[in-house]
């Protein structure tokens, strides 16, 4: 699994543990996150200005 950071507010996604108030739940995979999808605590961000940190645990 691998991690995603907002380069706004530095809000992680990490697929491992989803994002289950925005609604995935626990390993959704960052491709099956829509790409219109922002940032949940910044929403200045869009999917694709998200950096990838790298495979998490």
């Amino acid at each position: 699994m691998t991690a995603y950071r907002c380069p706004g507010c530095d809000y992680v996604y990490d697929e491992t543990t989803g994002a289950p108030r925005e609604g995935f739940p626990a390993g959704t995979q960052w491709d099956q996150v829509p790409d219109d999808w922002c940032c949940p605590d910044c929403a200045v961000r869009e999917k694709v200005d998200f950096e990838e940190m790298g495979a998490t645990r």
